[in-house]
């Protein structure tokens, strides 16, 4: 592609994203399934400057005020290039700049003094719940790429990624994980297409792990969504026992079964309706704000809602309220969220456990050490364990094993 049409390409993309109905990786997706004739080369070049544009999209909104569109926006994020060359007209190509533009893109340059919020890349609503500034700058910055082996050493994970020319490193924490530094595409790797690893943020792994899970459990993946937990404890069961998988979304549910297929798990059993009452674990992953996660999809955070966000704790409530009916004496009920925010997190089990004085917490230092053998407790707390890119390297999440006594 000519670099023009490069650049049409991306406003195409960002007029998509900036209305903010979709994911973007969805959108990027379904354009280039589109158009199969982008090459590899240039569907990196789009993909990676949509990207750096969603992550800088409040300082370019506030420059270009009171005029935003996706044409600014990428004028804006390639200044420092030929405009003129790149806003053509020609086949392909975007159309040359009006006079308007010309004159807010000049007047944007000359922008110095920003709002704190803006400077931080974070709606103004969502910006003032953050008391640690480092943290939401840290959500702001690229994610690395984290898998983990299944049913397979990570060490032999390993050797097969760098037969392939992949080098990946041993995550820091998890004993089952690697970590790639560079930005690498899984589709055409073998390694991956056999099923010895599987893609999953590093503090995703953990947890997995901490549910400590036995192959003789009756355990559930209450909010199993499309698979992640249940198929990481399947594999650390190295196929034994039954993990019962259940989500209200039964279509995202389905897809389960593809990827158990390529993974080679074999002991998950889905489930559309949960009336059992005696589960030693009931893991319960709950659907939450996704705002430890904005490394990975900086544009989620333009969706969020202070009303969704609201809907979202009341459902969080009623979900637990389930759990702790279908979790039997001495089982554990396991809280987990990909978000950083209070309300979602402690704020959630301290007042679960004001209505359920017969649940308790576990001390998590003890069951971190026990699990995994490691003397690092990056954590502040006992009481629960809140990773982010602060103080694990990893995405935002929230963990709390509770344990149900007799009433």
């Amino acid at each position: 592609m000519k670099e023009a049409s490069r650049i049409q390409a991306i406003i195409e993309v960002m007029d998509e994203i900036i209305k903010d109905l979709n994911p973007a990786d969805n959108i990027l997706d379904e354009y280039f399934k589109k158009r199969r004739y982008i090459g590899s080369k240039d569907r990196r070049f789009i993909a990676d400057e949509a990207w750096k544009i969603i992550r800088n999209r409040m300082k370019y909104t506030e420059m270009l005020s009171p005029y935003f569109d996706a044409r600014l926006l990428v004028g804006l994020h390639f200044i420092n290039s030929d405009l003129e060359l790149l806003f053509n007209s020609e086949e392909y190509a975007p159309m040359k700049l009006s006079k308007l533009e010309k004159e807010t893109l000049k007047k944007a340059e000359e922008v110095e003094d920003l709002n704190e919020f803006s400077l931080y890349e974070c709606p103004k609503w969502l910006f003032d719940k953050f008391d640690n500034k480092r943290l939401l700058e840290s959500l702001n910055e690229p994610a690395y790429l984290d898998v983990r082996a299944n049913l397979t050493s990570r060490e032999k994970a390993k050797e097969r990624l760098k037969k392939e020319g992949l080098f990946f490193s041993y995550t820091p924490l998890c004993p089952i994980g690697l970590r790639s530094y560079d930005r690498i595409n899984l589709n055409n790797c073998i390694t991956y297409q056999d099923g010895d690893i599987e893609v999953m943020d590093e503090a995703s792994q953990i947890i997995a792990l901490l549910c400590n899970v036995k192959k003789h459990h009756k355990v559930i993946d209450y909010c199993a969504g499309a698979g992640g937990k249940s198929l990481a404890i399947g594999a650390l069961l190295n196929n034994e026992g039954v993990i019962f998988a259940h989500d209200i979304n039964a279509k995202r549910l389905a897809k389960i079964n593809k990827r158990a297929e390529r993974l080679g798990i074999k002991n998950i059993k889905l489930v559309e309706n949960v009336k059992d009452d005696d589960f030693q674990r009931f893991i319960i992953d709950a659907p939450c704000s996704g705002s430890g996660t904005w490394r990975r999809s900086p544009d989620a955070k333009f969706r969020l809602t202070l009303k969704k966000l609201e809907e979202t704790t009341k459902t969080q409530e009623e979900i637990l309220e389930f759990g702790a009916n279908h979790v039997k004496d001495g089982g554990e009920l396991i809280y987990i969220t990909c978000s950083v925010f209070p309300e979602e997190n402690e704020e959630q089990i301290e007042k679960f456990l004001k209505k359920h004085p017969n649940f308790e917490v576990l001390n998590h230092k003890e069951l971190w050490k026990d699990i995994l053998d490691i003397n690092v407790y990056p954590f502040d707390s006992e009481r629960y364990l809140k990773f982010s890119p602060l103080n694990t390297k990893t995405d935002g999440f929230f963990f709390c094993a509770l344990k149900k006594n007799p009433s």
